[in-house]
């Protein structure tokens, strides 16, 4: 298994009429726990908006990168840390990484 074949990046998981033309939040969550139970972790890299981590059993991350911005070396550098860990703890684990749009950060 590749590195790649344990990444999944997508758009920003939503709720309301957002839902309509992003990753509706419940799918997500049930994708998620159906194909990858107690072994994902979320990333969201969106520093506009944010959501309840219950729906991914509080395990999701959050770094503040600006849309159409470079993030902080800093940034960067604790969020590869951490991807690192949490893959190395298990074979298993995938990461699930999104943005606002999914392409941007």
């Amino acid at each position: 298994v590749s590195s790649t074949d344990r990444i999944i990046a997508m758009s920003f998981p939503s709720s309301g009429k957002q839902s309509f033309y992003r990753n509706p939040i419940k799918e997500v969550a049930r994708f998620l726990d159906t194909k990858h139970a107690d072994h994902y972790k979320v990333y969201n890299l969106c520093s506009e908006k944010g959501y309840n981590p219950k729906y991914f059993h509080y395990r999701v991350e959050r770094i503040f990168i600006d849309d159409h911005n470079v993030p902080a070396l800093q940034d960067m550098l604790e969020f590869t840390a951490s991807v690192r860990e949490w893959m190395s703890q298990d074979e298993k684990n995938i990461i699930a990484i999104h943005c606002k749009g999914g392409k941007g950060r």
